[in-house]
């Protein structure tokens, strides 16, 4: 019996090793065909969705999208379906976050210095964030259908660790750039080498709320 017991364990562990996979690689960013500074790619996003998805739930704590000197921080949050992000306020003035993307639309209003308010993301998508005072904060929320996503080191490198073994889509994402996909075996091969063209501005052109041009004095803060 103990045999056994130790037999059932043993192949237990070789099935979780079969299964578990690390795909790694390198992000470099270019701009006008020049190579950006290694830590410029930090900002990205990659992530991996493999052909036969397991079960995915949503965080039990909630993401944060600091306001912090007038811009949403982290600029670029990842998070799963499902999941809730909260707005806390660091500035001693009022924001607003909104956003009017496709199925994860939300105004969580005016908001003073605090914890902030949380809103839920039940849609896998772009969310892409704007303060109604002022003009020139935009955050970026990647509302991911799979848990296997990390950002890339100061050096651009990235590792992905205990992703399942098998074909999958993986892809990398930058709010600046057109995203990478590439048809990736888990398990196999070598590091990927991936490179995105900034093409896009930080700041893009965008209404208020209401759908009007903000302001002269958007950026005056209260």
């Amino acid at each position: 019996m103990r045999a056994m017991r130790w037999l059932c364990a043993a192949l237990a562990g070789l099935s979780s090793v079969a299964w578990a996979a690390t795909i790694e690689g390198q992000v470099t960013l270019y701009l006008d065909g020049k190579a950006l500074r290694p830590e410029e790619a930090a900002e990205a996003v990659v992530y991996f969705r493999p052909t036969n998805p397991g079960v995915m739930s949503p965080s039990t704590q909630p993401y944060e999208m600091v306001t912090q000197r007038k811009q949403f921080v982290p600029r670029i949050l990842p998070v799963t379906v499902g999941s809730q992000v909260r707005f806390p306020n660091q500035d001693p003035i009022l924001h607003n976050a909104f956003s009017s993307s496709k199925d994860n639309a939300f105004d969580i209003g005016l908001y003073g210095q605090g914890e902030g308010k949380t809103q839920r993301f039940d849609h896998a998508g772009y969310v892409r964030v704007y303060c109604n005072v002022h003009h020139s904060m935009v955050g970026h929320i990647l509302v991911l259908d799979t848990p296997h996503f990390v950002r890339p080191d100061a050096q651009g490198r990235f590792k992905l660790k205990d992703v399942p073994a098998g074909k999958g889509d993986l892809v990398v994402w930058l709010d600046r750039a057109t995203p990478w996909h590439g048809e990736r075996v888990a398990g196999q091969g070598g590091a990927v080498q991936v490179k995105l063209d900034v093409s896009q501005k930080k700041i893009p052109p965008h209404m208020n709320k209401f759908g009007k041009p903000y302001g002269r004095s958007s950026d005056g803060g209260y």
